[in-house]
């Protein structure tokens, strides 16, 4: 029934409760632990669409943004193993290039 009314445009009203139920089991899924909010979920996102390649432009409208600083700045933060793994790639090749000359 809820499938049928969305396909015909119909906004369904779901209860706090089985939303909260839906946002826990996404973590749980996305094995982001301890208690989160709605914003958590909005910032596991948009790291996950930076790790993907996605382009600034493509992540803006995603997380539909009217501006694309709010996508850099506000979401901008990338995960840890994220940062270490670029860090460390750069890092291996500058110590390669000292080797090879």
């Amino acid at each position: 029934m809820v499938r049928e009314l969305e396909q015909q445009n119909y906004q369904v009203v779901i209860g706090a409760r089985r939303l909260r139920a839906a946002k826990i089991a996404a973590a749980v899924r996305a094995k982001i632990p301890g208690q989160i909010g709605w914003h958590t979920l909005r910032h596991s996102y948009r790291a996950w669409l930076d790790e993907t390649g996605a382009p600034l432009g493509v992540q803006q409208k995603l997380m539909r943004h009217a501006n694309i600083s709010t996508t850099m700045n506000v979401y901008g933060g990338a995960f840890m193993k994220a940062k270490r793994k670029a860090n460390t790639s750069v890092v291996q090749r500058l110590l390669l290039q000292g080797q090879t000359k």
